[in-house]
């Protein structure tokens, strides 16, 4: 029976703590080990990713596992993009069709905090900080762990072991000596750095608090999100080599000049700029792929460590959180067969994971080389008016990504198809409005099935 059976995770972070609660509410017993300290306690975000972007997957996962609604006392929504050009000239482009199609910008340590407080909240939870996952024994159910603080190794046994330890995870490297395991793991030129907007003086924000900030330049940019206490978290993506690179920016007086000519008016709302560019970390980015994914029944992978992605779509955390999701959704249908349940989730997950990994390299180079181009931004009107007419047919990408649960291969699939209509119906034209409805339509019913409703939701 479900109840008799352990489930060892590695990692409680985002991934770790709902995936947690998910098991929690199945009636497994779960012990939930984490390589840092407990953050309740130590503040350990400096210079990481502070805050994330949540939308319709990661919200749907929160809803069933109960937490939602303390943690959207703190999100605060943001309704598009609005871009910032070297003039600074301000274009706002709406994420949504409708008002209520917005996206989140949440507290990472926030978030994982009230996440580890739901899963410590369930009596067959415990929770084990400065644990290091070392090494699996999948066949012995055995998970080895080293004490951070004391450099001592422990073994720990359970029914099965999860691995939810990120994109350097420690579970997905014992996979290395017992599979025959394909992995692949792609940089980017491009690096980011974490800076600071901070609240107005007296409290409030300094910027407009209710869209994303980006200041486009093609080939770098940087991004603004906003924080419950007035501040932004901005996030330079910059080349690692190059003229205008971190190489090149290697004192103050080049920080500040070099941002002064780009984001000129970024800069007087940075008053501690050249200091958090020293003070703060270069963080690298990369896609991680691998497969299997399961090992046997006996462990398996999920969110960073299976499938760690870009953040340029804002889909890692909900793609983690869908995994959680999945998971839990086999488990209602087989039980604890996990011989059964660990395959069917690679096989369902792997190819949406893919997907939006491909998906999340192309947002790149929009975010950063065409949200300010005239032509994009056309056809952006254009999706929305033909979405208005075709709502069951044309779903633009970015909503099927960001505001349904359409699989991330079909949103893939229909998006190329799409991305050809638009490129046709386009051609020619100056307006959205001047557009061939006739051929519209023809070209809709011809290459777009039309969505059902239990996939569009």
């Amino acid at each position: 029976m479900k109840q008799q059976q352990h489930v060892l995770i590695a990692g409680a972070g985002l991934a770790g703590s709902l995936l947690a609660i998910y098991l929690a509410k199945q009636g497994f017993k779960v012990s939930l080990f984490e390589r840092r300290p407990d953050m309740r306690t130590v503040d350990i975000s400096a210079g990481r990713s502070i805050n994330l972007a949540l939308s319709t997957r990661g919200i749907h996962a929160l809803r069933e596992t109960g937490v939602l609604d303390e943690i959207m006392e703190y999100a605060l929504p943001m309704k598009g993009r609005l871009m910032h050009s070297v003039g600074s000239e301000l274009t706002f482009q709406p994420y949504g069709r409708t008002e209520d199609e917005v996206i989140y910008s949440i507290s990472r340590g926030g978030l994982n905090i009230s996440l580890m407080n739901a899963a410590e909240g369930y009596e067959n939870v415990s929770l084990y900080f400065n644990k290091r996952g070392t090494d699996v024994d999948p066949e012995r159910g055995e998970l080895q762990v080293t004490d951070e603080v004391t450099g001592a190794v422990e073994t720990h046994s359970g029914d099965v072991i999860i691995g939810t330890d990120g994109a350097g995870s420690a579970v997905r490297s014992a996979y290395f000596s017992k599979l025959r395991f394909n992995y692949s793991q792609d940089y980017l030129e491009h690096g980011y750095k974490e800076l600071t907007i901070p609240p107005a003086e007296g409290g409030g924000f300094r910027i407009r608090e209710d869209v994303l900030h980006i200041w486009p330049r093609h080939s770098y940019m940087l991004i603004a999100l906003p924080n419950a206490d007035g501040s932004f978290t901005c996030t330079l993506f910059f080349p690692y080599e190059g003229e205008a690179s971190f190489a090149a920016l290697d004192n103050e007086k080049k920080v500040t000049a070099f941002f002064k000519e780009q984001f000129p008016d970024a800069v007087p709302h940075m008053p501690t700029l050249a200091k958090d560019f020293f003070d703060n970390p270069t963080g690298s980015l990369a896609t991680v792929r691998c497969s299997p994914w399961d090992m046997g029944g006996k462990a398996l992978i999920l969110g960073d460590a299976s499938h760690a992605i870009v953040p340029f779509f804002g889909q890692g955390m909900n793609c983690a959180f869908e995994d959680c999701t999945v998971l839990n959704d086999l488990i209602n249908e087989h039980g604890s067969d996990w011989a059964k349940v660990f395959p069917l989730f690679t096989e369902s997950r792997k190819p949406n994971a893919d997907a939006i990994a491909d998906m999340a390299l192309d947002n790149f180079i929009e975010m950063r080389d065409k949200t300010a181009d005239e032509a994009f931004l056309l056809r952006k009107e254009l999706e929305k008016k033909l979405e208005e007419r075709f709502p069951k047919r044309f779903v633009p990408k970015y909503s099927m990504v960001t505001f349904h649960r359409i699989p991330y291969a079909i949103a893939q699939q229909r998006g190329k198809i799409q991305n050809t209509i638009l490129e046709d119906l386009a051609d020619g034209i100056d307006e959205a409005d001047d557009v061939d409805w006739n051929r519209a339509e023809m070209l809709i019913t011809n290459r777009l099935t039309e969505l059902q409703d239990d996939i569009i939701q």
